[in-house]
């Protein structure tokens, strides 16, 4: 079974920036789709962007569109999420998330991470 560990995560101000990884140990996930995913505090989680396995498309949510990019490395077993511009509400313990044909079927993300903190000030 994969395991997924994120990274990068920490505290900016509001118009700064942050890159997330998402790395997968104990075998590739070059064939699986990958999603961020967040969970505000006292919110329940929900959808940030996605990936397909070759990276040809990309899914994000309305609140994040033209500030924050995907993007996967396969040989580097890693998916990146590079946030700009980043808002107090942006707060939340991003995790990523990954499975076949996730995209189409989000019921299909099953490997998860443990999550990372990101704390924008205002």
């Amino acid at each position: 079974q994969v395991q997924l560990v994120e990274s990068g995560g920490g505290l900016v101000q509001t118009g700064g920036s942050l890159r997330l990884s998402c790395t997968a140990s104990s075998r590739s996930f070059s064939n699986d789709d990958v999603g961020w995913f967040r969970q505000a505090p006292g919110k329940e989680r929900e959808f940030v962007t996605a990936i397909t396995w070759r990276g040809v498309a990309t899914y994000y949510t309305d609140a994040v569109k033209g500030r924050f990019t995907i993007s996967r490395d396969n040989a580097q077993n890693s998916v990146y999420l590079q946030m700009n511009s980043l808002k107090p509400e942006d707060t939340a313990v991003y995790y990523c998330a990954a499975g076949l044909g996730a995209t189409y079927d989000p019921s299909k993300f099953v490997i998860w991470g443990q999550g990372t903190q990101v704390t924008v000030s205002s």
